[in-house]
């Protein structure tokens, strides 16, 4: 039988790419994580490390081995919540990430719901722009940003939530505004507001179609969200092109108008843990999200 402990050593050791880094990680010493390392080899009988120069690498048994660890080790972590759940008197834990706009127009009437109909679970958020790649920060539910083909993780389940197309907001007075869509090259020469500091999925779909219409987004101001940049828009600094979701609520004197040729859209996915799928709750949020993605539902609050 594997010693758990030392899979926990190995995959420190494979995440950080060397004995010393996993060491400084675990607060061990370099010797007791080769120690361990080595006993693990000896347990499986397998090269699980090769020699590179004057460092490790990890062989392609390691890295089948450390896939395999990293998703022991995660339903352990989870195993050992439920353990402590139950020694506080809780009926369980849901953990949902979520990025920055669809924080404040999904998430109000899904908490609302789960804590109506399920108040004995404790439910943690988390916001996060970027799908995580270690299996530890991977949420039960994660609701993201992502291309509408993606793949998700070994154990993990894709539910499509939305394709959000892409409008530039403008001031009333702006000689584009009374258009039905704007192709995007005619945005070229505008002076434009950037909403998206944390460079996001969708910041790089909307570069993406400004590349494929043959300019670069001429970025003249930085906004650090959605709301920021659509004032600065009705204040004349400028105009933005964001999701058709940020724009459902504007400052008065804006309007939004469709981009098109091309169309940047984005896709909003609901990831979610196949052993957690079952659940009431995690059912009862898939529900609550389907919901409110549907088009023409208003948003509870500017995101």
């Amino acid at each position: 039988m594997l010693d758990t402990h030392r899979l926990r050593v190995f995959s420190s050791v494979v995440a950080s790419g060397s004995v010393q880094a996993a060491a400084a990680n675990l607060g061990y010493t370099p010797s007791a994580v080769s120690q361990h390392v080595t006993a693990l080899q000896r347990e499986t009988g397998l090269a699980l490390f090769e020699r590179s120069g004057r460092g490790l690498r990890v062989t392609a048994a390691g890295l089948v081995l450390a896939e395999q660890a990293d998703a022991v080790l995660a339903r352990i972590g989870e195993a050992e919540m439920v353990v402590g759940d139950l020694r506080a008197g809780r009926t369980g834990t849901l953990s949902l990430s979520y990025f920055a706009s669809v924080g404040a127009a999904w998430l109000p009437r899904v908490v609302h719901r789960l804590t109506g109909e399920f108040p004995g679970v404790r439910l943690d958020l988390a916001l996060r722009e970027w799908l995580p790649d270690d299996p530890a920060d991977r949420s039960d539910v994660q609701i993201a940003v992502e291309r509408a083909d993606y793949a998700a993780w070994p154990g993990f389940t894709v539910h499509h939530l939305l394709d959000d197309p892409y409008v530039v907001v403008l001031p009333d007075t702006h000689p584009l505004a009374g258009r039905d869509e704007v192709e995007l090259v005619e945005l070229a020469g505008e002076r434009w507001v950037d909403n998206d500091f944390a460079r996001g999925r969708c910041r790089l779909t909307l570069v993406e179609a400004c590349t494929a219409a043959g300019f670069r987004p001429p970025f003249h101001v930085e906004a650090h969200d959605y709301p920021a940049a659509i004032a600065f828009v009705a204040a004349g600094v400028g105009i933005t092109v964001l999701p058709a979701l940020g724009a459902a609520r504007l400052e008065p004197g804006t309007c939004a108008v469709p981009v098109v040729r091309p169309s940047p859209v984005r896709s909003i996915l609901a990831v979610v843990r196949d052993a957690a799928a079952h659940t009431p709750p995690v059912r009862a949020v898939l529900e609550e999200l389907h919901g409110v993605a549907r088009p023409g539902v208003i948003p509870a609050a500017a995101p």
